[in-house]
């Protein structure tokens, strides 16, 4: 069984608060949504951000002076006054860019302390953004099966070094370019996986440095990744698009005197498949032979064996999309944590950590030898477990060239990894030779958490490394098997956590516009996964999963203010709801067609997973109301009044339905899950106070009686934290996110998981791997709970767009002394945590300038404060009920409300009756009026007498202590 330590790694950090200034300063302009400082825009009118960083309390901006400078216009200058406190996703306030156009942008802000603040500039260029502006072609390897890597180049001839020289460049596939032997860019994979019927990624670079006068080789290596991978299940794998691999590039060099010259893919391109790349998949792995390597191929000195002319084909401009979120790059490297050998003797690496990446190595040994790479998250009996892989072999093989020290990573490929067999290394391995690169699309870290608990801590670490691994050119479900797949309904219940701990507002607007064209592909339905990749994904109408298309803007409008996102998004969000009605009964409720339900809900058989305690129709009906109370709210913003005033009326008419139907006057829902109460509550289906205190007592019962272990799937596991204290519960809030025992959101941690997993029991207590095929351990959905850490137990949750207001609640819970969360805001920093030190708690915040807060401290007192640093301290007692004991006859219900006399029973069954002690390992309902004795009906005499005689000499030596 893996140790219940865990290595500590040396992670990015969140931003945190800078030190005062003495002035204003406007700071992070940006225009676009990317946060990782190119100059390129991938909109003719990209919105405009940026925050004003000020040591004055209470700090708001009255208004913003807009300048643009255009560079390619004799340097002409305009600018704009903007009234009132807009800062985040700010309409362009200019006429739109023209291709290939160059600006400057500043921003200066002043308070309504009448102070100006000193101005920041950035520099914005437009890319090719007409499909007129295209002379290039497809071009694709000569000769060569559709799925063969390779590579392809061209020569060209500069009369004299440009001024300006840009490269447009994407792939069906993956590419890596390289202009006079020297690498552009420092993307990985890309240009990414989208649609790619509809829509492929354009990236631009600056490569003025890189041409020079005479003879100019620009070429690039070419693989299939997604575009040429099988996708399917059970062995029945297909190709999700036709045809090739193939580049398409574009290099204009600009010259002194203002002509430009062309460089595009075409005719007179020439492609290899005979070079070093022998193999490549996603899947698969990648095999490299340096002995077929020719170091100066894409230099004018390169060899002419093995060329042929490359296979041209038509281009439709109209699917090439400018990039517009953060591409893929190496973004953490980890050294190896151990080297170990497995009892079969293979030479088995441990990085510590389950990341998402490859591995790069140095090695020397004789030419022709071939070092091989196995990667797998966990071990079984000391040996890699790669039966969950499926038929994604995840293997890398290196031929070395021999001779000198070689280094070696592939290109076109990753895995889901924490160890690492290495196989026929030439001589000992020094662990120095190998090391993680850690690959994911290069989002930044906003949201950081710690508390008291160095569990629960690790608990967030292991969401923030899931959410690095599956954050790989689209959100994945899980980043190793034969799947990586953009399911719908897992980035649905993540989506909050995600905007929490990174800003993925371009990541995700991203994604949302492959979700759009699928969708209108699917005639409005929304397909249970995107890009699409096998036919069924776009089968049936399915509620959660489809309700991405709803939740996933309004969740980037609320953590980042994006209306214009919310625009673009609302006819995809309008057209699902449209198609949920479709399926809707005459009253509103939906009741029909196959759902997934509450994925995953423990209760559910192993091989069965949609058939938890909660019935589907009830999921499908609360989403239907959620996404048409999202719509109307969304119509609201846009203003769009009468669709608002219908969608909002249709909502209201599936809320009716769904309490007069599912829930009864005494406050019980027909289906009694606790992923069934907790929809109930928290979408707002029930809103009668009386009814809503009844309904949480009732959760707060079910989760009692399931021991307080997890009762909740895919849909629940978001909600139940939120619901449990919106009604009141937080004693059974604190036991259930405190439990460590499986099933629980702690229990991987005890057995040493670094990431979160599909299964809430992937790896068995005894150490093994859960027999299931359908187990992975990086999957982030489970780990939505990470959101509610921030905004429900730290109490930093945003109260308006991007934060503008901001929500100070902590929630104290018993076990806990303290929880803080600090958060890069649109704003700037936040922050808000508590501090339990005997019977009084002392409550901060950290509010960023141009933001406020509403405030409700633990007592149920408030406050309103603007930006500034802030304290509260006041009173707290805890929420626990009393222990009561009556030996044998001790209801379940009391049993498990005291810990100590649980464990203390178990202990005493575990040396009478394992047998009976197994049953309170998840099996036994702890129901009000059921006693211990009737649990223990069957079991073996001596075991209750001994249990009866241990709950004695508790009740009295707490009675001694007590005189």
């Amino acid at each position: 069984m893996p140790s219940p330590t865990v290595p500590s790694l040396a992670v990015p950090s969140p931003a945190v608060p800078s030190p005062a200034v003495p002035s204003p300063a406007v700071v992070d302009l940006r225009a676009g949504r990317r946060r990782d400082g190119v100059p390129w825009t991938d909109s003719p009118a990209p919105v405009l951000s940026w925050r004003t960083e000020t040591a004055a309390p209470s700090w708001d901006q009255a208004s913003a002076s807009v300048a643009v400078t255009w560079l390619d216009r004799g340097g002409a200058r305009e600018s704009v006054e903007l009234a009132g406190p807009d800062s985040v996703c700010v309409p362009w306030p200019f006429a739109p860019l023209r291709s290939r156009e160059r600006v400057e942008v500043e921003v200066a802000t002043t308070g309504t302390d009448g102070v100006v603040s000193a101005a920041a500039r950035i520099g914005v260029e437009a890319p090719l953004l007409d499909g007129g502006d295209w002379t290039a072609s497809w071009v694709s390897l000569p000769d060569a099966p559709e799925d063969a890597p390779g590579q392809l180049r061209t020569r060209f001839s500069a009369a004299a070094a440009p001024v300006r020289a840009r490269l447009y460049v994407t792939a069906l596939g993956s590419y890596e370019v390289e202009l006079n032997g020297v690498r552009v860019g420092d993307e990985v994979l890309a240009p990414g996986w989208t649609s790619y019927r509809d829509r492929v990624l354009v990236q631009t670079h600056d490569v003025t440095d890189l041409v020079r006068p005479g003879t100019n080789v620009l070429g690039a290596w070419l693989a299939g990744a997604w575009f040429t991978e099988r996708y399917g299940f059970f062995g029945r794998a297909t190709r999700a698009y036709a045809g090739p691999a193939a580049l398409l590039a574009q290099l204009e060099l600009t010259h002194a005197d203002g002509t430009r010259q062309v460089v595009a893919t075409g005719p007179g391109w020439e492609g290899s498949i005979a070079g070093p790349l022998r193999s490549s998949g996603i899947y698969a792995g990648e095999e490299f032979d340096a002995t077929r390597h020719d170091p100066a191929w894409s230099t004018a000195s390169g060899a002419a064996d093995g060329w042929a002319p490359a296979a041209v084909g038509d281009l439709d401009p109209a699917v090439l999309s400018p990039a517009g979120a953060e591409p893929v790059r190496r973004v953490l490297e980890v050294a190896p944590v151990a080297v170990t050998t497995s009892p079969s003797g293979a030479t088995v690496v441990d990085f510590g950590q389950v990341l998402v990446g490859r591995v790069r190595i140095r090695v020397r040994g004789p030419r022709g030898h071939t070092v091989t790479l196995r990667h797998a998250e966990v071990l079984e009996d000391g040996e890699l477990a790669t039966r969950q892989l499926r038929y994604a072999w995840s293997v890398d093989r290196y031929t070395l060239a021999g001779g000198e020290q070689e280094t070696w990573e592939p290109r076109s490929t990753f895995h889901g990894f924490r160890y690492l067999q290495v196989d026929d290394w030439p001589g000992a391995l020094d662990p120095a030779d190998v090391t993680a690169v850690v690959c994911s699309s290069d989002t930044r870290r906003t949201g950081s958490f710690t508390s008291s608990s160095p569990v629960l801590d690790r608990l967030h670490e292991n969401v923030v490394w899931s959410t690095r691994g599956n954050f790989l050119s689209i959100p994945t479900d899980c980043p190793q098997r034969d799947e990586r797949l953009g399911w719908t309904g897992d980035l649905q219940v993540f989506s909050g956590a995600a905007a929490t701990l990174v800003d993925c507002d371009a990541f995700l607007a991203s994604w949302l516009t492959d979700l759009a064209l699928e969708q209108r592909r699917n005639g409005g339905v929304v397909p249970i996964i995107v890009p699409t990749a096998m036919a069924e994904d776009s089968e049936g109408v399915v509620a959660a999963w489809g309700d991405a298309a709803t939740v996933v803007p309004w969740t980037l409008y609320e953590r980042f203010g994006d209306r214009d996102l919310l625009a673009r998004q609302y006819p995809s969000m309008r057209a699902w709801v449209e198609v949920e009605l479709a399926q809707a009964d005459d009253d509103g409720l939906w009741t029909r067609g196959y759902q997934l339900g509450d994925w995953l809900d423990p209760r559910a058989p192993a091989d069965r997973p949609r058939e938890g305690r909660t019935h589907p129709s009830l999921v499908a009906s609360a989403y239907l109301f959620r996404s048409l109370d999202l719509v109307a709210r969304t119509a609201g913003v846009l203003g769009h009044g009468e669709d608002a005033a219908r969608y909002a009326g249709l909502a209201e008419r599936t809320r009716r339905s769904f309490t007069d139907t599912y829930v009864t006057p005494r406050g019980r829902m027909v289906s009694e899950g606790p992923t069934t109460y907790a929809m109930a509550l928290v979408f707002g289906l029930v809103r009668d106070p009386d009814l809503r205190a009844a309904l949480g007592r009732r959760l707060a019962g079910i989760v009692r009686e399931d021991g307080y272990r997890i009762g909740t799937g895919f849909v629940g596991t978001p909600l139940v934290m939120d619901a449990l204290c919106a009604a009141g519960q937080t004693h059974a809030a604190g036991r259930l996110l405190l439990q460590t025992e499986a099933p629980s959101w702690l229990y991987p941690v005890t057995v040493g998981a670094t990431t979160v997993w599909e299964r809430w029991d992937a790896l068995l207590p005894d150490g093994s791997v859960n027999p299931h095929e359908m187990t992975s351990f990086n999957h982030y959905a489970f780990g939505a709970v990470v959101d509610w850490l921030h905004r429900g137990l730290a109490g930093l949750a945003p109260a308006a767009p991007a934060y503008r207001r901001i929500r100070v609640a902590p929630t104290v819970l018993d076990g806990l002394t303290s929880a803080r969360s600090e958060l890069l805001t649109p704003y700037g920093p936040a922050s808000a945590g508590w501090v339990l030190d005997g019977g009084r708690v002392t409550v901060t915040a950290v509010v960023p300038p141009g933001a406020t807060a509403e405030v409700v401290l633990p007592d149920g007192s408030t406050d309103d404060v603007g930006s500034g640093e802030h304290s509260w301290t006041v009173p707290w007692s805890p929420q626990r009920p009393e222990p009561v004991l009556a030996g044998l006859d001790t209801d379940l219900a009391d049993l498990v409300d005291d810990p100590e006399a649980l464990t203390l029973v178990r202990e005493v069954l575990a040396t009478h009756d394992p047998g009976r002690a197994r049953a309170f390992d998840g099996g036994l309902r702890y129901e009000a009026g059921s006693t211990l004795r009737t649990a223990l009906l069957f079991a073996d005499p001596a075991a209750l007498d001994a249990v009866g005689e241990a709950l004695t000499g508790l009740v009295r030596e707490r009675s001694g202590m007590a005189r």
